[in-house]
């Protein structure tokens, strides 16, 4: 088995050269190490990126001068002590052993000098450091990149603020309980039965949120399909949409699975859905949520481009829900590397690939059907303009007011912001294909 520091470092010096995802990297990673190590390799990776602007600030601000390319994994070194220094529980002294060790063991001996200064300079002007960089780097204080803070700044003046913080506090695992099996009572009982605690959530009936995060397959039937991990807020799909009994339905983008296993939760076992999705790779997950749901039966899988109609049979759809590929900014606080690889650049292609799967999904969509938007995103540039870009394009197409007692109603559809103990960020909107070939707009 190789050493967690080592591992968790090659992992971050991969994510610094931009050649992966913690989500992609982790399985590979953790193979490497003992199963006892695998909490601390993901709370060292996790919790580095998620502090890493203020880590990173702080090292520009100790460091002479910054490390070369190729000493990208010198500074993961660097981040991951100065990391343990000021948020784990781990003796001062075992934490500067452990990270100059990282130099030989990357046979980079001639560092080990220049780590343990840096970490012994940090131990001890660790309060004024903090004092000074607070008030002279707004990386540092805010710990995100400079065009989100200046997004959200500009887009949600009276918010910005919270979404930030709330940003970088981890969120709560929330479950979805499997209708078809049991009551949301009967699973928070079988719960209390094995000393979990958890509350019932407010928005989705199926919601349940555990007041402390635990491995899910520990969890009372997790493993035979009574309920699965999905964040209260995503939860509202399943019902916005409003599916129908021997509807013809599509979840296009349907990758992992959740909203897909919820729609057929809410449906009886006869009703059947059509899932898209362009990943091979994101299949699989599709499958496997499937299989653990029992519902593989129940779906039709196409892999396919949700741009393009030539997956298509020609039978028009009465729903369609699209999750549209987006940024992930509302669920930063679960993907905190979303901070690293995202650009500002990024929003105006996937701005661009938001409205073609839009339009062109609308062609398969019956006169009288329902489409419902989402995304995870917090950007309106994702979100509400992507609704009134289209709406202004198509006369046939109606937006419907939610009308719902959570998030925050917009000109075109309801945007969530993360909240404490609580959901992630995320919008929702929904069009109506008008049945009046006639229709003109006021």
């Amino acid at each position: 088995m190789t050493d967690v520091r080592l591992v968790a470092t090659r992992l971050l010096t991969e994510l610094l050269s931009q050649q992966g995802s913690i989500a992609s990297l982790m399985p590979d990673a953790q193979k490497q190490i003992s199963e006892r190590d695998s909490a601390l390799l993901q709370q060292l990776c996790y919790g580095c990126t998620r502090e890493f602007f203020r880590l990173d600030a702080l090292a520009q601000h100790l460091l002479k001068k910054p490390f070369q390319s190729k000493d990208y994994d010198l500074y993961a070194v660097l981040l991951l002590g100065l990391y343990q220094l000021r948020e784990m529980r781990i003796p001062e002294h075992a934490v500067v052993h452990e990270t100059v060790e990282l130099t030989r063991l990357l046979n980079k001996d001639w560092a080990k000098g220049l780590i343990n200064a840096v970490l012994r300079r940090y131990q001890r002007e660790a309060i004024s450091l903090d004092q000074t960089l607070s008030q002279q780097s707004d990386a540092y204080h805010w710990n995100h990149p400079a065009w989100i803070l200046d997004k959200l700044k500009h887009n949600w003046p009276e918010q910005w603020q919270s979404i930030l913080v709330q940003n970088d506090i981890k969120g709560p695992l929330t479950l979805r309980v499997n209708k078809h099996l049991l009551s949301r009572e009967e699973y928070l009982n079988r719960l209390l039965e094995d000393d979990i605690t958890a509350k019932a959530g407010v928005m989705s009936d199926q919601a349940i949120i555990l007041d402390e995060a635990m491995d899910v397959h520990l969890l009372p039937g997790f493993d035979q399909g009574w309920c699965s991990v999905q964040d209260e807020v995503a939860q509202l799909s399943g019902y916005l949409l409003d599916a129908q009994a021997g509807e013809h339905l599509l979840d296009a983008c349907a990758a992992p699975g959740g909203k897909l296993g919820q729609l057929l939760e809410l449906l009886p076992e006869s009703t059947s859905v059509t899932a898209l999705e362009l990943s091979e790779s994101r299949s699989q997950r599709i499958r496997d949520n499937l299989q653990r749901l029992n519902f593989s039966h129940r779906c039709q899988l196409i892999n396919g481009d949700a741009a393009s109609q030539d997956w298509w049979d020609g039978n028009l759809y009465d729903r369609i829900l699209l999750d549209a590929p987006c940024s992930g900014s509302g669920v930063i606080r679960r993907n905190p590397d979303i901070k690293l690889l995202r650009q500002n650049e990024d929003l105006l292609k996937l701005a661009s690939l938001q409205l073609s799967i839009l339009s062109n999904l609308w062609g398969l969509l019956k006169p009288g059907g329902t489409l419902l938007y989402a995304t995870c995103s917090v950007f309106p540039q994702e979100n509400e303009r992507i609704i009134e870009r289209f709406c202004k394009q198509q006369p046939d197409a109606l937006h419907q007011p939610l009308e719902l007692p959570w998030g925050q109603a917009r000109p075109m559809g309801q945007q969530f912001f993360p909240q404490l103990h609580s959901h992630d960020g995320f919008f929702y909107a929904k069009l109506i294909k008008s049945t009046d070939t006639g229709l003109t707009r006021p």
